[in-house]
């Protein structure tokens, strides 16, 4: 069977129409486009996206169609793939240098993109909507929800791995009382977060959470743990260990795979986080082995497809104030926000609070929602 016989035979399976009224219709615009997929899976599905090979009115609803039919499975190992797995085995893709090089990549491609299509605290990860209408008090929520988990009371002393822009400090700052520390290898955030914390007792690192040293009450990541990778989460734990008082608490906001994996799909490797690799509980829970308890784990990944879709509608009401950015720029963003959203929808991608607390410890912990 050629290139194009196998894909619409992965399309029929998936109930995916092509050049057709639905929403989730594919629509061809260079039949060069089979083959490009059947040699290069995900990683040429994406690019000739880009390249405006084909178009379709509700891409997150077709590529959840198609996550659900197993599409590798109809076809040969591509080689990108294959190089990634082979490159992810051989180094460490998050070694110091290559994290600060990795982070500077996605974050520092302009606060003018990242203002516009985040929230106002600019949060850049899964918001809470559980009693929220908006994107605004959903990422309230969530930061609420982390600082009652985390159990902070005033004066405690608060450590977020990966700050971002400093959204969920200002509001343990303001909220809780706490005296927090931030820390993140992108200069940019770290720039934009002293900005947007001006006037509050925040302080804000430009480093890697390697070289961080000190003991903190309080000690959480939020969207950071992606950005680990395999080879150093054993190296990750033992050094929030050595940062974690002993009777302390800790939380990591993270997105989890359903399965350990090594490396990440192409396309994202290549376009949106290099090296970053997506944990499993398992990866995880072999990691925090003899060193933390696990006390509460909370999934609600299919809020990041709600998230998702709003990150989406903001930026795409917006881009005309931002033209620095062109219509390939464009096409590439919204593929990866709408693959991303039907990762969630499709339950391949979940989304992880995990609360640990050092073994030993025999006060119980009572979880929160």
């Amino acid at each position: 069977m050629n290139s194009k016989g196998i894909c619409l035979e992965i399309l029929q399976r998936a109930q995916i129409p092509l050049n057709s009224n639905e929403p989730w219709s594919l629509h061809v615009h260079n039949e060069k486009l089979w083959d490009r997929i059947v040699a290069q899976h995900q990683l040429g599905l994406g690019e000739s996206y880009i390249e405006g090979w084909w178009d379709c009115q509700q891409i997150d609803e077709m590529l959840t169609r198609l996550i659900s039919v197993d599409v590798p499975s109809y076809l040969k190992p591509s080689l990108s793939a294959l190089a990634i797995t082979i490159k992810s085995r051989l180094l460490n893709r998050q070694s110091k240098s290559r994290a600060a090089r990795n982070a500077k990549y996605h974050y520092n491609i302009g606060n003018e993109l990242y203002s516009r299509m985040l929230d106002s605290e600019m949060a850049y990860s899964c918001a809470y909507w559980k009693g929220a209408e908006t994107l605004n008090q959903a990422q309230i929520n969530k930061f609420d929800l982390i600082c009652r988990k985390l159990k902070i009371e005033p004066g405690m002393t608060l450590l977020d791995i990966g700050a971002g822009w400093g959204g969920l400090l200002r509001h343990a700052t303001k909220h809780y009382g706490a005296i927090c520390t931030g820390i993140s290898p992108a200069d940019n955030q770290v720039k934009g977060a002293r900005e947007k914390s001006d006037g509050l007792n925040i302080e804000f690192k430009q480093m890697d959470y390697r070289a961080l040293e000190g003991q903190f009450d309080r000690v959480v990541s939020v969207g950071m743990m992606e950005h680990v990778g395999p080879k150093n989460f054993r190296k990750f734990f033992l050094q929030c260990d050595k940062l974690l008082k002993e009777d302390g608490i800790m939380l990591h906001h993270t997105i989890s795979s359903t399965y350990s994996r090594y490396s990440t799909d192409p396309f994202f490797d290549r376009y949106i986080f290099p090296g970053g690799v997506i944990p499993s509980p398992a990866q995880i829970t072999k990691s925090i082995e003899k060193l933390f308890v696990i006390e509460d784990l909370h999934n609600f990944g299919l809020d990041y497809d709600r998230t998702l879709l709003a990150w989406h509608e903001n930026i795409n009401q917006k881009w005309n104030e931002i033209p620095a950015f062109d219509e390939k720029f464009k096409r590439m963003w919204n593929y990866y926000l709408l693959a991303s959203a039907a990762g969630f929808r499709n339950r391949n991608l979940n989304l992880n609070q995990m609360v640990f607390r050092k073994n030993g410890i025999k006060v119980p912990y009572v979880p929160v929602r």
